[in-house]
């Protein structure tokens, strides 16, 4: 009961954990203000669906909730252009590169232990950082103090060439950094399909020092075309992108970031951003277990190789698939962009109100 077929991954899931999973990673990137993608992927492979195929998926999904960030940031005049241009410079070299490495690691048959590793490395160090924040701020209101940034200070990056003005940013600054940081981010984004905002906003904002209200629109401008270039990657070159799947997560992540949006307005962000950080320490702990522990797989699907429900459906997706990759790879990448539009025309509705 309510199972459904996913024809690219051979494998039924319960839609409903799906949906109601998806609109939980929703509600979380609603609150912090950048996206859950960064726990999509995690938690689909914690339902038993392969790292290859949760990466790719999980990719298209942040793609959608992006758009959606990238377009209430436009309205706002919020993201830089020409600094969102020179990151996707080294964003699109690192997604290549990041798919090329990740094509390997399924031939060598060692992808499973790589992303284990990362995820936790990555989700420990992220939450660490994000509690001890959370913890100033919170010691900070309660003693009634006020942290001044000093954002005219210059470093050695400063003094690097090929400098360009960002009027936007109003910096004056060499696009080496901006190239560097979008190069890390195209292969994190490549290797675990989680976006790379988490890593170019505080570069952006503690290195190439711009204005933190311009960082994040800017972040996610550039997570629009890192997830695009990755989905478009991954389903050319590993076919693992299935549309029904993707359709789920991206229905749930839509209620879930309008829910998140409204908890965010009435509630203190110290406390959330709190909460929120012990949720990720605990993903990237979970990660770590399965390092050096054998765990037993959550039953929330199951394997199965043919599915009688929909049998026409399935026999279109997968032949439309392997005959015609590069419009199936447009469709996924199509379906994103316009769930991203209705999430951010609900999202205006919303704060109208």
């Amino acid at each position: 009961m309510f199972e459904i077929f996913l024809p690219v991954i051979k494998i039924h899931v319960n839609y409903i954990y799906i949906l109601l999973l998806s609109c939980s990673i929703g509600i979380v990137g609603g609150i912090i203000g950048i996206g859950g993608g960064f726990l999509m992927t995690p938690v689909l492979i914690f339902l038993g669906i392969p790292p290859s195929y949760a990466i790719a998926n999980g990719s298209n999904n942040i793609l959608a909730s992006s758009v959606s960030g990238t377009l209430n940031s436009w309205y706002k005049k919020e993201l830089d252009l020409k600094m969102g241009y020179f990151i996707l410079i080294g964003a699109f070299f690192g997604v290549t590169f990041g798919t090329f490495v990740f094509k390997i690691l399924i031939r060598v048959g060692i992808v499973d232990e790589i992303t284990a590793v990362l995820f936790f490395l990555l989700l420990t160090s992220f939450g660490v950082l994000m509690l001890t924040e959370s913890i100033i701020e919170i010691y900070n209101r309660k003693n009634k103090k006020i942290t001044l940034k000093k954002r005219n200070k210059h470093s050695w990056i400063h003094g690097l060439p090929f400098k360009v003005r960002m009027p936007t940013s109003r910096l004056y600054t060499s696009i080496i950094p901006p190239i560097f940081f979008g190069f890390l981010a195209g292969v994190v984004s490549a290797l675990l399909g989680i976006g790379g905002a988490f890593l170019l906003i505080p570069a952006m904002i503690y290195v190439i020092r711009v204005p933190i209200k311009i960082v994040r629109g800017t972040a996610l401008l550039v997570v629009v075309f890192t997830m695009a270039f990755s989905t478009f990657f991954h389903s050319i070159a590993n076919h693992n992108i299935d549309l029904i799947l993707i359709i789920l997560l991206m229905i749930g992540s839509i209620i879930g970031v309008q829910i998140g949006t409204r908890i965010t307005n009435k509630l203190r962000s110290e406390e959330l951003k709190f909460l929120m950080s012990i949720l990720i320490i605990m993903f990237g702990l979970k990660f770590g277990k399965s390092l050096f522990f054998v765990e037993k797989k959550v039953r929330f699907l199951r394997k199965i190789e043919i599915d009688n429900q929909f049998p026409a459906m399935n026999n279109f997706i997968t032949n439309f698939l392997h005959n015609h990759k590069i419009i199936y790879s447009i469709t996924a990448i199509g379906l994103a962009l316009i769930f991203g539009f209705i999430g951010s025309f609900l999202f205006r509705k919303i704060n109208k109100k």
